[in-house]
């Protein structure tokens, strides 16, 4: 598997977390080089592990946002 570069420029929240400690976390993270995006995923208590994820542009998070908004929950 190839060698993944990660660097989470800022933390913007924990959506939730687990009894074994692991954080459901939206981060701006720059990814192997790449412009930073906004990332939405599980991480181990010190980032040294992470869980399957999603990453969004900005444009994706305010469309993403905008159809939540027009939920009803």
């Amino acid at each position: 598997m190839a060698d993944i570069k990660y660097e989470i420029k800022e933390n913007i929240g924990i959506v939730s977390e687990s009894p074994k400690g692991w954080t459901k976390e939206l981060n701006i993270i720059r990814w192997n080089g790449r412009d930073p995006k906004f990332d939405l995923r599980d991480w181990a208590p010190e980032h040294e592990k992470m869980g399957k994820g999603i990453t969004l542009s900005a444009e994706e998070l305010k469309k993403l946002r905008d159809i939540l908004n027009g939920m009803e929950l």
